[in-house]
């Protein structure tokens, strides 16, 4: 196999974890609004924990990306 062929199957498989923080998004997101909408008294309490759960998230996926811009630009 060639090595630019190589980059670019591992340019692809390090933009995996963009699926799954587009998922992970979606969950935290989904769940927070539906616990709100039942006890929109205790919204506010659980609003920070939603806002580090989604930094951690997008944090996941922006990584994949980041590793598959290297990989691409031909820094590794």
């Amino acid at each position: 196999m060639e090595i630019d062929a190589a980059k670019l199957i591992g340019a692809g498989l390090a933009t995996v974890p963009l699926a799954g923080a587009g998922v992970g998004l979606g969950l935290i997101f989904g769940n927070f609004l539906a616990g709100s909408f039942r006890n929109p008294s205790a919204a506010a309490a659980n609003q920070p924990t939603m806002l580090l759960a989604f930094a951690l998230t997008e944090f996941t996926g922006l990584l994949g990306f980041v590793v598959a811009m290297l990989i691409l630009l031909n820094v590794f």
